[in-house]
């Protein structure tokens, strides 16, 4: 049974976050707050496995809460946000500060209805931070030394929990004449602008959320945006961006499967695939197709993961051809130039 202490100066969002975590069956409500500094004595006193953390609050927010808890008692937070511009640019921050997981507070039926299968969902991933899982099977090659990789067409990355920080770490250090790059993300639409925002100001490339018929370029990574799949097809002389908000797969939208598989059709074997830390499932087959139609195919490992569940599972598929550290992924890629077109008079 995991323990959630929710943290909310809302009587009524903590009702509707306790009654959504209590449902689930294996989630149990061991204590409310009202306020930061009230949470501060119950993390003490209750011990609990996770935090659901609201931003906005009065006296201690939500943010300087976070940043206490973490140096005194690390417990793994979910921030449940207003998906206002201020609230989202100050759970982002969260995010950067230690929260593992952010979702958006309802504000319409549909919306209700979503947040009661996504909070337990992103409870249990942040449970899985602190819990560690298996290591891949000792047969995958492990932290190959000085990875030399073909530069590809183009390179796309699918995370969840912890992406956000991993995918900075990449980007970091991609030179700005990089093969183009495609991420699908799980988080919240609206957060997804904000964090590719983010992301252009520390990287030396071009980020941006991506829209419908962006053209994918090289010196350019494209961020799924929130709520929405992307994919890529083909257009003349290069590759274009497809977004859809057809069914959620596998909960999720985006869904990497779908950006991956995308890329497998598309690209083949002119593409370099990478799954990063997140929980459960999704980009499994979409990297195995990818793999199968000849990309090279990337897993972050454990040690470097904040949860090892989607590199795990693609790992147990057969999709991945390295599993890396994330400092070496971001080397490895970091060393990618586009390749040069040739010219038809040489």
């Amino acid at each position: 049974m995991i323990r959630v202490l929710v943290v909310d100066d809302s009587a009524l969002a903590r009702k509707l976050i306790r009654d959504a975590l209590e449902e689930a069956g294996d989630i149990e409500v061991a204590g409310c707050a009202s306020d930061g500094f009230s949470a501060c004595e119950q993390v003490t006193a209750l011990r609990p496995d996770v935090l659901t953390l609201d931003i906005g609050m009065p006296g201690m927010d939500g943010l300087t809460f976070l940043r206490k808890v973490k140096g005194q008692n690390p417990v793994p937070a979910v921030v449940v946000s207003a998906m206002t511009g201020s609230g989202c640019k100050t759970a982002l921050e969260a995010l950067r500060a230690g929260a593992v997981e952010v979702i958006g507070k309802p504000v319409d039926r549909p919306g209700f209805i979503d947040f009661r299968v996504l909070l337990p969902a992103k409870v249990r991933a942040a449970f899985a931070c602190r819990q560690g899982l298996q290591k891949p099977s000792s047969d995958v090659q492990i932290g190959a030394s000085a990875l030399k990789l073909r530069a590809p067409a183009l390179v796309a990355v699918g995370s969840s929990t912890g992406g956000t920080e991993a995918i900075e770490k990449i980007l970091r250090r991609m030179p700005v004449d990089c093969p183009a790059i495609v991420i699908a993300q799980h988080i919240p639409a609206r957060f997804s602008a904000l964090f590719a925002e983010r992301l252009a100001q520390v990287c030396g490339i071009q980020v941006k959320e991506a829209a419908n018929g962006d053209t994918v370029r090289p010196g350019l990574a494209l961020i799924a945006p929130g709520d929405w799949h992307m994919t890529v097809q083909k257009r003349p002389g290069g590759f274009e961006t497809m977004l859809n908000q057809g069914p959620r797969v596998g909960f999720q939208r985006p869904s990497v499967d779908m950006l991956l598989h995308s890329v497998a059709r598309t690209a083949g074997g002119d593409a370099i695939g990478v799954i990063l830390t997140g929980m459960g499932n999704d980009g499994a087959a979409g990297l195995l197709a990818m793999r199968r139609a000849g990309s090279i195919t990337i897993a972050q490992d454990e040690a470097s993961c904040a949860v090892f569940g989607m590199p795990k599972e693609a790992i147990r598929a057969g999709a991945v051809d390295h599993v890396l550290p994330l400092q070496q992924i971001a080397a490895t890629l970091g060393r990618l130039h586009a390749p040069r077109p040739v010219s038809p008079f040489t």
